[in-house]
Parts: structure tokens; C-alpha cells; sequence
């Protein structure tokens, strides 16, 4: 992932019940409408859907295997999983969000099936699966079938006009609730397929209004033609005054994470699918991954795992969602303290 150091302050606040316009949000949309990737679901599938895989530059990923639909990327959302932890709603549903636009049938279409999926090249036949929704609003459906890769419900992307664009891939989104990440699937080892990671440098303002900080950051959005290569405060997570959490494996390889299940949809890890790489002012031998449970691969820096904090999430450009800030630092959980990381002196 690529990295930038973000500097403007942005004025629309998620979760003001406020509206923000949607017009720029969907200024091609004539264009999107006809597209083979971008269009909304708007009526019960008729058949079974097939998911493939292709090469992109983030390596083999699901995509849509057949129908008006084929070569089209697939995500999952990481929030979603507090679905699977509590039964709360899924973070992308048909619930009113700062857009105005239906998530999960219009923003981030569901795959949804007819059937058993199908497994088309390169997919493990075993990984695919169903879930029901009830919350996806078409008229006169009460319930629709959606697939799900290794328990994983999967979504197109309304940016992604035509096959093979990945502009969703690494998108911090504000816009759902809970806040997520989007991520390509891998569907080798039904893991994210986030690419390569890099470490930077942001200054963003504490709380989003206080004054402004300089602190180790990580870049999301790769692709997102609206607000690409983001960055985002990067926190590490500490019990009492200050004793990092985790422990050094036998091997010297890194820390164990001390986040997962509920933990991780706040604070998600920052993932990478190869070594990580450092921008200015960021220590290369610093760097490191350790696996957590789960098999992703998680970035630490000097030994301490890293996460990210889910209302950190904005989106800035000409339709902005959300305020650039240092949200989470110091924030006291049921796992710990999570505290953001300065510059190298």
C-alpha cells in the first residue's frame, strides 16, 4: 500500500443524521448505469452465481465468475464480522448512512445467488457458501441468498465500473456502520489480499479539531479514484503505565496480537500480504509481520503489533465523509490502551 502525508481538514461529521450531498458521489453515473460492474441489485437473482479468480496487482482475488457481472472484483468488509461475533445488523445493509444510497444494493452491491454458488477457476469449491439477508430492501423480496467465501459475505463496488478495476481495495469507509475496511479476497487462503504494506508519517489533528500531531501512519485506498492513498494514525496497544501487550515468539519474529475477535472490528490490524515497506522518516528495520490466528499477516514496528482505529475513517476529495483526526489515542478498552507513534527523534 502506498502512503501520503494527508493535510486538509475536512468539515462533514459521520453520524450527524446531516445528508451530504450525493450528487458528485455519483457524477458518472449515466455511464455507471451501464457499466458491466457498477450497477445496483435491484430484484432477486434468477440463478446460481459463479465466483472466479483473477491476477490483479494485489495478486490472485475473487471476482464474479458469469453473467452481466463477470470479471467484476469482490469484497468483503471487515466490520461485517460483528455480525458473525454478536448478531448485530451487517455493517452494509440497507440502513440510512451519510450518502443516502443503500449500501448493500446500491454503494456495495451484494453477490447474491439462486442456488449453491458455483466455483469457477481458481476458487475453492469448499470455501463458498450462503447467507441469508433480510435487510436488503428489493421490492417484494423478504429474503435473498448472499455469497460468502470462508464465512465471508462478498460485494461488488459501484466505482468499479468495468472488469478488473479494484478501486475498493483497502478502503477505510466511513460510510458503513460499524466504519470497516474493504478488502480483496485471496482466494487461495481466504485471507485479505492486501498487497504491500507501507509505513508513513501523517499530521493530522487530535480529536479533529485540537491541535495537530505528527505520528507513524499507514495509507488505505490504493485505488479509490476519489481519495487515493489516504493515510490513517496507526496506534499500538499497551496494558498499565505504558507494558506493551503480547509477547516475543521463540523465534524473535514479532509480538503476538493482543486484539482480535470484537477488538478487531474497532481496532483493525494493519495487514499486509508481503514484507512492508517504510516512507520518510519511518525505520525499514523497524518493519516486521507477525500471523495472527486468523492466518493474515500483520505490520508491527519494533516489535509492537499495529492497528488502525475505525473512526479514524474519512473520506476527503469533493464529496467528503467524515474529518481528517487522531481519534483513538489513549483510548482505554477492555484490551488495553491504545496509543499513537511519533516520529524517529
Amino acid at each position: 500500500m502506498r502512503f501520503k502525508i494527508a493535510r486538509a481538514v475536512l468539515i462533514a461529521l459521520v453520524g450527524t443524521g446531516a445528508y451530504v450531498s450525493v450528487a458528485l458521489l455519483f457524477a458518472s453515473s449515466a455511464s455507471a448505469q451501464s457499466s458491466s460492474c457498477a450497477g445496483p441489485v435491484t430484484s432477486a437473482p434468477t440463478g446460481p452465481a459463479t465466483v472466479s479468480a483473477a491476477s490483479t496487482s494485489f495478486g490472485r482475488v475473487l471476482v464474479v465468475g458469469s453473467g452481466p457481472n463477470a470479471g467484476c472484483s469482490l469484497y468483503l468488509l471487515t466490520s461485517d464480522q460483528l455480525h458473525t461475533l454478536t448478531g448485530a445488523p451487517y455493517a452494509c445493509s440497507d440502513n440510512q448512512n451519510v450518502r443516502g444510497k443503500p449500501c448493500d444494493t446500491v454503494l456495495w452491491p451484494a453477490l447474491l445467488t439462486n442456488g449453491a454458488p458455483i466455483a469457477g477457476p481458481g476458487v475453492n469449491p469448499r470455501l463458498l457458501g450462503t447467507v441469508t439477508r433480510t435487510d436488503l430492501g428489493l421490492p417484494g423480496v423478504s429474503s435473498v441468498q448472499q455469497v460468502t467465501y470462508a464465512g465471508q459475505p462478498l460485494y461488488r463496488f459501484f466505482r468499479d465500473e468495468t472488469p478488473g478495476e479494484t478501486e475498493g481495495a483497502n478502503l477505510n469507509d466511513p460510510v458503513t456502520t460499524p466504519a470497516g475496511i474493504w478488502y480483496l479476497l485471496n482466494p487461495r487462503g481466504a485471507t485479505p489480499a492486501t498487497g504491500q504494506a507501507e509505513l508513513d508519517l501523517e499530521t493530522a489533528p487530535i480529536d479533529g479539531t485540537g491541535p495537530e500531531q505528527t505520528v507513524l501512519a499507514a495509507t488505505m485506498n490504493n485505488d479509490y479514484s476519489q481519495f487515493p492513498n489516504a493515510s490513517f494514525p496507526v496506534y499500538t496497544l499497551s496494558r498499565g503505565a505504558g507494558r506493551w501487550s503480547g509477547h516475543v515468539r521463540s523465534n524473535g519474529s514479532g509480538r503476538d496480537s493482543a486484539c482480535e475477535g470484537q477488538c478487531a472490528v474497532f481496532w483493525p490490524p494493519v495487514l499486509t500480504s508481503g514484507r512492508p515497506e517504510a516512507g520518510p522518516g519511518v525505520d525499514q528495520r523497524g518493519i516486521g509481520v507477525i500471523v495472527r490466528p486468523d492466518r493474515t499477516q500483520q505490520v508491527i514496528y519494533h516489535g509492537r503489533p499495529l492497528y488502525l482505529f475505525n473512526q479514524d475513517a474519512y473520506i476527503g476529495g469533493a464529496s467528503p465523509v467524515g474529518t481528517q483526526g487522531i481519534y483513538g489515542a489513549g483510548a482505554l478498552t477492555p484490551s488495553g490502551v491504545f496509543n499513537t507513534i511519533p516520529p524517529l527523534p
